[in-house]
């Protein structure tokens, strides 16, 4: 009980913030559905995916590898060293990602340029800064820098809808601005000098991890062409207006996926802290939260699927939107199932594994995705995606199996972020 009631504090502060950022994006694409042409929601729906895509490269190369490496160090003058340098990348990674955005943008005709990319970098920077913060213990500023995105995005959208000026334009203006404060709001209460620098030192210290940094590289890429192509090849080969109805049904899931985040960043650090101590401690971590994450999916998916019917909007006009839920409820159910084991192979250090399963089924999935492209309709694409996502989940958990196996037969400890998969 003593270490589980912290736990659960942990637990509410981290699924309270995601929730309400969840709770208000849900909100800003209910709005913006019924309020946008086909065309434009499509193009909000499609920044919304590189933001994504920025968040995973994020977590990948600088926010997990922060988690662990910080909540290993002994000294706090070494855990700052390592947040420093992972949040330098972190800022040069997202401002990356933002220019690769602003670039489609210009390839899909949009006028929501400059904006868009502002708002992809400050949405993923806050992302690393979120993870960094918890893994410094300050679960409690996180919290404070949530709070205050979210009031401060109701309240900017509200009044960008009353202007009644350029709808899309200026929600990408509000969200890149709301995105800055939570920012702020986290770096001011560091309260320490905020740091940013790309010297020697710091050049140093990403070369010493790089040997294991790099299968995040690799793992974030696959990862990506796994969960996001999708979104791509539907623009792609049928234009922004063709994803809309998709990603219209998809968002309607997407509180699944930042309930497994916030679990992921709660236990990973727990997880880590473990590696090496106490297979049977994490084993019995795996199933009790993935337990609880199925019986989520399973309720909520249940409860959409319900709801689907009566969504009315221009959006959804001639698709068909329970198949669409369908697939999408499959989707994220089977993302829930293989939270825990692509944590854990994380924690391990075991990054090439998780490259290697991400990137067989990233290459199922986009084969399929591509043949029902050619052969169906755009609402069938998410049947590729679905059997995607269930191959990540079966080699996620023989992987870990095959991780923990030996070690409980008491063969030698695994080298630690060794780079190299085990699996």
């Amino acid at each position: 009980m003593r270490r589980a009631l912290p736990l659960l504090r942990r637990l509410l502060v981290m699924v309270g913030g995601e929730a309400m950022q969840s709770a208000f994006h849900f909100a800003l694409n209910i709005l913006l559905m019924h309020r946008l042409s086909a065309e434009n929601y499509g193009l909000f729906a499609l920044a919304m995916v590189m933001g994504g895509v920025a968040i995973s490269y994020v977590r990948s190369l600088t926010a997990v590898p922060a988690s662990i490496w910080i909540g290993r160090q002994n000294g706090r003058h070494r855990a700052h060293a390592y947040d420093v340098s992972f949040a330098s990348g972190a800022f040069v990674l997202s401002l990356g990602i933002s220019l690769l955005t602003v670039l489609l943008m210009v390839a899909w005709k949009a006028t929501e340029i400059l904006s868009v990319g502002v708002f992809v970098l400050f949405w993923s920077f806050r992302s690393h800064l979120r993870t960094s913060n918890f893994a410094l213990g300050r679960p409690g500023l996180v919290a404070l820098s949530d709070l205050g995105f979210t009031l401060s995005s109701v309240a900017a959208i509200a009044l960008v809808v009353w202007r009644g000026g350029d709808l899309l334009h200026e929600t990408f203006l509000a969200m890149a601005a709301t995105n800055a404060l939570g920012v702020a709001v986290m770096l001011f209460g560091m309260r320490r000098p905020i740091r940013f620098t790309l010297r020697a030192s710091m050049r140093r210290r990403w070369l010493g991890l790089w040997r294991s940094v790099r299968w995040s590289a690799v793992s974030a890429t696959t990862t990506t062409l796994q969960g996001q192509a999708m979104a791509l090849l539907v623009a792609s080969f049928a234009g922004p207006a063709a994803y809309a109805p998709i990603a219209a049904v998809l968002v309607f899931f997407t509180p699944l996926r930042i309930v497994a985040t916030a679990i992921a960043n709660m236990v990973q650090p727990e997880i880590a802290r473990l590696v090496g101590r106490d297979d049977a401690a994490i084993r019995r971590l795996m199933g009790l939260w993935t337990l609880g994450l199925g019986l989520v999916g399973l309720c909520y998916g249940a409860l959409v699927l319900a709801a689907l019917p009566y969504l009315k909007s221009d959006v959804l006009a001639g698709t068909n939107g329970w198949l669409i839920g369908l697939f999408s409820w499959a989707i994220f159910f089977t993302m829930m199932l293989y939270v825990m084991p692509r944590i854990t192979l994380e924690a391990f250090g075991d990054f090439g594994t998780v490259a290697t399963t991400t990137g067989v089924a990233a290459l199922f999935g986009v084969g399929a995705i591509v043949l029902l492209l050619l052969l169906a309709p755009p609402d069938w694409v998410l049947a590729g995606a679905a059997a995607s996502e269930v191959l990540v989940a079966i080699l996620s958990w023989v992987a870990i199996g095959r991780r923990l196996a030996p070690r409980e037969a008491g063969s030698l400890s695994p080298r630690l972020f060794s780079g190299r998969s085990n699996g």
